[in-house]
């Protein structure tokens, strides 16, 4: 159902930010709606009632006990998730983020010394750790692959299957990547990588509630997703989705009381936590549905892309990223003069900050700084020149013409 609301300014009472700043981060750490976080006190509420009954009975399906006759809500909760991605829910848990996720299928997986994974120089870092811990775990190799640059969706997915060497076991390749925003050749990519042999697994920490997803349809081997971010659940709630095939083998990063009995108890009971934000997150994609999805996606794609032009415009650099590759997030390089240096580029991000009041993710990335901007539907394009200003302040751009 589509929605009436108006986006931009007007939304954000529905989000408990401090007024004083200017926020163009939705991406790094997700922001959730008040009315989500009344959802998840709720459930929190319900816990402190009974907590263990809650926790032991309710739950999950490992049993301490006579369990409730109703279906455990962990599950019940994980069918809606699945549905919302295109997948069936005894195929999906919940972890606590796709760091999670990606150590739960590092530490699976049958890796053997002299294995390689490979991983592209877009990789966000704490991924990249968490596979160079695995590979010496094994004895088994990390490689990087170079992006190659301007991006174009089918020089991507070449760039991933050229690399392919007799060792290589497994790809980990993201759906949108962190810090340069680029909706990946994921299905391509993966179609590739596997008619080599090599197992996929998709960091997807960006993707639900920026794009539409059909998780089965996109050919991966694991699939794990972070839903604080763009799908409004609170933090921290992510999931694992694991091909039917994948998931006898699969085991948590944490072990606990679902050993061996199978994939969705070792993951649904890993003892004492707080679950409210995994049980939330059906409030949070139907309030989606209710402001309308589709409205929602294109509002924000639409901001991100007029957004980034208006920056190269103003800082007089280029944005050259086919529209096709952008949804909610873009990245725009800064001028020379900004730096080339993660020091530089945490400096500018600190000084905006502090300083004009504006949250906005700077990296460095082949000596230069970039800019991304999230766009969100409390935003709107005097976010984006209320920017494009105090960077212009900072650092000085000479004026065309």
């Amino acid at each position: 159902m589509g929605t009436t609301r108006s986006f931009g300014k007007p939304m954000l009472a529905e989000w408990s930010f401090d007024p004083g700043v200017t926020y163009l981060n939705h991406g790094t750490v997700g922001v959730t709606p008040r009315r989500i976080m009344a959802v998840q006190q709720a459930i929190r509420d319900e816990i402190e009632r009974h907590p263990s009954r809650f926790i032991l009975r309710a739950l999950s399906k490992t049993e301490f006990g006579r369990p409730l006759p109703e279906p455990p809500r962990l599950r019940a909760a994980a069918d809606t998730v699945a549905e919302f991605l295109g997948a069936r829910g005894e195929d999906l848990v919940f972890v606590d983020n796709i760091t999670a996720g990606v150590n739960s299928v590092l530490r699976s997986f049958p890796l053997r010394e002299g294995d390689e994974i490979l991983v592209s120089d877009l990789v966000y870092g704490g991924v990249l750790r968490a596979a160079l811990f695995a590979a010496r775990e094994h004895g088994a190799t990390v490689r990087t692959v170079e992006m190659p640059h301007p991006f174009r969706a089918d020089r991507l997915a070449d760039a991933y299957a050229d690399a392919v060497g007799p060792c290589t076991r497994l790809a980990i390749v993201e759906h949108i990547t962190a810090q340069s925003a680029l909706v990946f050749p994921l299905r391509e990519t993966a179609a590739r990588l596997r008619a080599k042999g090599v197992a996929v697994l998709a960091d997807a920490a960006h993707a639900p509630g920026q794009i539409p997803i059909d998780i089965p349809s996109l050919g991966v081997d694991y699939y794990t997703a972070n839903l604080h971010k763009w799908a409004w659940t609170p933090r921290s709630s992510g999931i694992l989705w694991a091909a039917p095939e994948r998931q006898a083998d699969l085991r948590p990063a944490i072990i606990s009381w679902g050993l061996d009995k199978g994939f969705k108890a070792e993951f649904d009971m890993l003892g004492t936590r707080d679950p409210s934000p995994h049980l939330s997150a059906p409030a949070a994609i139907a309030l989606m549905r209710e402001w309308g999805l589709e409205e929602i996606q294109a509002y924000n794609h639409n901001l991100a892309w007029t957004g980034a032009h208006r920056l190269a415009e103003r800082w007089h650099t280029t944005f050259d990223v086919p529209e096709a590759m952008i949804a909610s997030m873009a990245t725009v390089p800064l001028p020379e003069v900004a730096g080339s240096t993660p020091v530089e580029a945490q400096a500018l991000r600190d000084a905006l900050f502090f300083d004009d009041g504006i949250e906005v993710q700077m990296h460095a990335y082949r000596e230069r700084v970039w800019a991304r901007i999230s766009a969100q539907i409390y935003n709107d394009i005097n976010d984006i020149d209320r920017l494009a200003e105090a960077v212009v302040t900072r650092i000085g751009v000479a004026t065309r013409g």
